[in-house]
């Protein structure tokens, strides 16, 4: 299995802490948040990695080899040029593209953004279908990116449910939302060859286009498991009480 982590953005909502770094690099107690979701993905046997970077590339592409060397790892970045004009759509179909071109394997993939807890991935990378993190227990919002499941069956204690995805975005009426997708996924490689087809139909359609809405087509034709945190923590980091937020959860798993 490969670990994509998508780093390229630019991070404006949190200036002045995104002024000359990616948001990747920020760092709580001393780690940033690149390497700890790294290390994540190590702790489920992953050992090679994607990191797609664009904004302040050059802090990211000269970071990997330490992070790598520290881990015993390989780490390959790939370079968004048009990260200031696309968005999660392009980074992600630049990684997926090169692993489907050389017939790699399973991948995670990660918003770089995120601080999770490390169970979360454990279950995602343990989960037999392509399948996506839905948080079915936190409480939703306008900024959240929901999802409506139709035809929703679950396995014997309610942690992995399958169905096709009606509807996915922000704009969703909440209480008809199954949940919150959280930015992390993982796509079979048996599926990888149709992700990038729908994804090359979304950039077509607009390059500003969410990678996240690739799973509504690709459920229609395969087996998605949408695993559920059932109360597991996480943040992703857009703004900067986000930032807070993150910290403060760090600091909760570490302890």
């Amino acid at each position: 299995m490969i670990g994509v982590i998508l780093a390229a953005g630019m991070g404006t909502r949190l200036m002045p802490l995104t002024k000359d770094i990616p948001k990747a690099l920020l760092k709580i107690n001393e780690v940033t948040l690149l390497e700890r979701m790294i290390k994540n993905c190590v702790d489920v046997d992953i050992s090679k990695f994607l990191v797609v970077v664009g904004y302040n590339r050059d802090k990211v592409i000269d970071l990997c080899p330490e992070i790598a060397e520290k881990y015993d790892i390989e780490i390959k970045t790939i370079v968004n040029e048009k990260y200031d004009v696309t968005n999660t759509s392009v980074s992600t179909y630049l990684a997926s593209k090169y692993i489907e071109e050389n017939d790699l394997d399973d991948f995670i993939l990660v918003n770089g953004d995120n601080v999770v807890d490390p169970e979360i991935i454990s279950r995602l990378a343990a989960s037999i279908n392509t399948g996506m993190i839905i948080d079915n227990f936190k409480e939703l919002n306008e900024e959240s990116f929901k999802l409506i499941i139709n035809d929703e069956s679950f396995n014997d204690d309610k942690s992995i449910a399958n169905g096709k995805i009606n509807s996915i975005g922000k704009g969703l009426d909440i209480p008809s939302s199954s949940g919150e997708f959280i930015g992390v996924s993982k796509v079979k490689s048996d599926d990888v060859a149709e992700f990038n087809r729908i994804l090359e139909g979304l950039i077509e359609e607009d390059p500003q286009n969410y990678y996240d809405f690739a799973y509504k087509d690709l459920s229609t034709i395969k087996t998605i498991d949408f695993v559920l945190t059932n109360g597991l923590k996480w943040t992703e980091i857009d703004d900067h009480t986000d930032w807070e937020n993150a910290q403060i959860l760090v600091n909760e798993l570490e302890n």
